[in-house]
Parts: C-alpha cells; sequence; structure tokens
C-alpha cells in the first residue's frame, strides 16, 4: 500500500485519550516520520491524570483536561469538548482509548472526520470486553477496527482491520497486549490514509480513491486463511 503524500498541506489533528496513550504514541511517530501527513495539535483527555497527557506535554504539544466527573449533564460535557476542539480547527478528531459514549450532536458535528480504532473485528464484540468475549467464543481470529464515529457505538463504516491468529494460550491480557501491537501498526495506515485525501465519508460508506469501499482494507499479516 503507497502512503506516500500526494500533497503537501499537513492536515490538522487532535487526539482524544483517557489512558496511557500508546496509539498516540504511534501516531505521533507517524507523523513525525512522514507516514501521516499531519500534525498534532492538540492532545484532550477527559481524566486529568491520564498519561498520555503527559507524553504529549513531554513533545510540547498543547493539551487540555475535561474532567467528565464535573458534568451532571453527558450534554454539557459534549458542549465542553466541542468548544476545546474547535479551538484548533481541526480536520480529523482520533479517538485513541477515549473511554466515553458521545451524543448525536457530538457525533453528527464531526462526521465524516472523526474515527476511532476497536479491539475486535467488527461488527464482532462492539463495547467492552472484547478480548474475553472473542476467547469465550473460541474465535480462530481476533483483531482491530479503524471506522469512522457515527452515533451507532463502535457501528459506524469500517475503513480498514487487522487480525492475528488466537492461541491455546491466549488469555485476555495476552491476547489485548497482541492485538495493541497491530492497533500501532493499523491506525498510522487508515490516518495516513486520511491524511492523503484517499479515504472519505459519503452517505454513511467509505470511499477509497473516490470509489465506494465494499469490504474494509485488510492490514497485511502472516497468518494463514
Amino acid at each position: 500500500m503507497n502512503l506516500q503524500s500526494s500533497t503537501t498541506e499537513q492536515i490538522r489533528i487532535v487526539v482524544l485519550i483517557s489512558g496511557r496513550g500508546s496509539n498516540l504514541l504511534s501516531l505521533h511517530k507517524a507523523c513525525q516520520t512522514g507516514q501521516i501527513n499531519g500534525n498534532i495539535c492538540a492532545v484532550i483527555s477527559n481524566r486529568p491524570n491520564a498519561k498520555g497527557l503527559e507524553y504529549a506535554r513531554q513533545y510540547k504539544i498543547p493539551t487540555i483536561a475535561i474532567d467528565h466527573k464535573e458534568f451532571t449533564e453527558r450534554s454539557a460535557f459534549d458542549k465542553k469538548l466541542m468548544l476545546a476542539i474547535d479551538k484548533y480547527q481541526p480536520d480529523l478528531i482520533i479517538l485513541a482509548g477515549f473511554m466515553r459514549i458521545l451524543g448525536d450532536g457530538f457525533t453528527q458535528h464531526y462526521e465524516g472526520r472523526m474515527l476511532n480504532i476497536h479491539p475486535s473485528l467488527l461488527p464482532l464484540y462492539p463495547g467492552l470486553d472484547t478480548h474475553e468475549r472473542a476467547l469465550k467464543n473460541r474465535d480462530k481470529y481476533h483483531g482491530a477496527s479503524i471506522h469512522f464515529v457515527t452515533s451507532e457505538l463502535d457501528g459506524g463504516p469500517i475503513i480498514m482491520q487487522a487480525r492475528l491468529k488466537t492461541r491455546k494460550d491466549h488469555n485476555p491480557e495476552t491476547l489485548a497486549a497482541d492485538v495493541l501491537k497491530l492497533e500501532h501498526q493499523l491506525y498510522p495506515l487508515a490516518v495516513g490514509l486520511f491524511s492523503e485525501g484517499r479515504i472519505q465519508l459519503q452517505n454513511n460508506k467509505v470511499f477509497l480513491d473516490k470509489k465506494p469501499l465494499n469490504k474494509p482494507m485488510q492490514m497485511s499479516d502472516n497468518t494463514d486463511s
């Protein structure tokens, strides 16, 4: 897959996190190497003590903490978050381990320019505890998905996926660690395509190079079919 940028203009990116920010790290590195033709202009967290904020500050990326516990209504939190994001006029909003359900008004405001990564092969296992559920069902494969964010939880159009074979010695923790390694490769690939203008959301469908994507792209793996 050719990820060379076709434009010299970098896109502006805001990343939303809730925890350690390991995907933030991989995305920042991809911006620095040119794999993503973009610049992370802010990192925002709903948890003031999120470790990912420390990483952002280390690299002098502006940070904002908006503690969701200070809001009695979800809509009030969403409004404050939108104001913080729009201050930076981003071309793309990236959810990177952002553990808050966002309201319809929020998702509609950023329709077509907000991506999420989910640790399962969607549409399998939306929501939480994906690794436990995959092992309980004895799935042969597990993985991660990148999708456009819509009002449906983990239900937006899927752009790209990566998979791995589950092993008999996998437990939820080791499987999560293996999937996270895939995520760190997958997210920069998808964001790189967005930064080139090669993927768009139109009429709730993913378009790649102006043609409808009939099924999610698959990141190359070394597993057998």
